[in-house]
């Protein structure tokens, strides 16, 4: 399983969004129509500016607010000044106060200028209301003019922070994923490392013994067919350590391993708390148990926290940040035949969103 953490995290501000911001405003514009509407062709028009506030409101929710904005922004713009100046209802503006105040933060350009201007409209549109049918003028202008656009103004206002907001946890998110990418990365990078000590040193010298052999084949036959002979033991134990390095069969140093970890989780954005203390003659296997472990959860988690515990009987890694269902990967059913053979027991077992690793011994150290 693969997780991309800016999308998990897009999903759950999306559901509180949804959970939080949609009933207020379904709840809000239907009380508008209960208090404004007097007939059903009043409903009909005061209704649709509220489902363009929904609308708007449930594709903002998603990122996706300007596939929708043009259309959202026609209907409650039209809504509010036939509400004023038709159905004389002051709550008309609430569609426009929704859509607007939405769409205005994420603007590329002009945000400044559209922050004034809707207000201003809202503010425009409802001055026209006692000119065309006269009434009480403070009340009138309290009602159509002052109480709209002060509102409208707080809710925009509003926004720009909230915009700011969701701009820091989406760079947060991508991060977090740059930094378990470089982790992985990293982690190549010593592979590549290993092999390199490995290999590298062994194909330097059996280009000086084959130079060797060369000049001896004649002058010395027995001293060449010595040195092929070394040569030949070099390259079959070279291939042996190869195989155990990618086979996770080398021996590492828990030491080592465990700085190495704790560094990786830090890099990724992972709190990692480490309990008890590493035994002057720990198990060669621990070392792998942990890299093995570490690179699991840096490729296959959305993890947030790690804890690593070291005991005389073995260790244990738990991480959350899973979720569906979980297949064991390969690197872990080979290292489980290795524990195996050295007298151990490895499991892992996950629940409620949580990995457990745990590499345990009969015989503790």
């Amino acid at each position: 399983m693969t997780f991309d953490r800016a999308t998990a995290t897009r999903g759950q501000l999306r559901t509180l969004n949804l959970v939080t911001g949609l009933p207020p405003i379904v709840g809000a514009g239907t009380l508008t129509l209960a208090l404004d509407a007097t007939s059903w062709w009043q409903v009909l028009i005061l209704s649709t500016g509220l489902i363009a506030a929904v609308v708007a409101f449930e594709r903002w929710t998603a990122n996706d607010l300007f596939r929708v904005a043009v259309p959202c922004l026609v209907v409650t713009v039209v809504v509010w000044p036939a509400g004023a100046l038709w159905l004389a209802s002051p709550s008309a503006y609430f569609g426009l106060c929704i859509v607007g105040s939405h769409l205005v933060p994420r603007l590329p350009r002009f945000r400044r200028a559209a922050a004034i201007a809707l207000p201003l409209y809202i503010g425009v549109v409802g001055a026209l209301h006692p000119l065309l049918h006269g009434g009480e003028m403070p009340g009138t202008l309290v009602r159509y003019v002052l109480l709209p656009t002060v509102v409208t103004s707080v809710v925009a206002g509003f926004m720009f922070p909230n915009k700011r907001f969701y701009d820091v946890v989406e760079e947060l998110e991508e991060s977090r994923e740059r930094e378990a990418e470089l982790a992985v990365a990293r982690e190549r990078v010593r592979f590549a490392g290993d092999l390199h000590d490995i290999q590298g040193h062994t194909l330097h010298v059996v280009k000086l013994k084959t130079a060797l052999a060369r000049k001896l084949i004649r002058s010395d036959p027995a001293r060449a067919e010595e040195e092929l002979r070394e040569i030949h033991a070099l390259v079959s134990d070279t291939i042996t350590q190869t195989r155990e390095l990618v086979y996770a069969k080398r021996r590492l140093n828990l030491t080592v391993e465990l700085a190495n970890a704790t560094n990786l989780f830090e890099a990724a954005g992972i709190a990692v708390t480490v309990d008890g203390a590493v035994a002057a003659d720990a198990r060669p296997l621990l070392g792998q148990v942990l890299r093995e472990t570490t690179t699991n959860i840096l490729r296959h988690a959305q993890a947030t926290t790690v804890r690593i515990t070291l005991t005389g009987a073995g260790i244990t890694i738990v991480n959350d940040g899973v979720r569906g269902p979980v297949a064991e990967p390969r690197g872990l059913a080979a290292l489980r035949q290795r524990v195996a053979s050295d007298g151990g027991v490895l499991l892992a077992e996950h629940r409620d969103g949580v990995f457990t690793t745990a590499a345990t011994w009969e015989d503790p150290r």
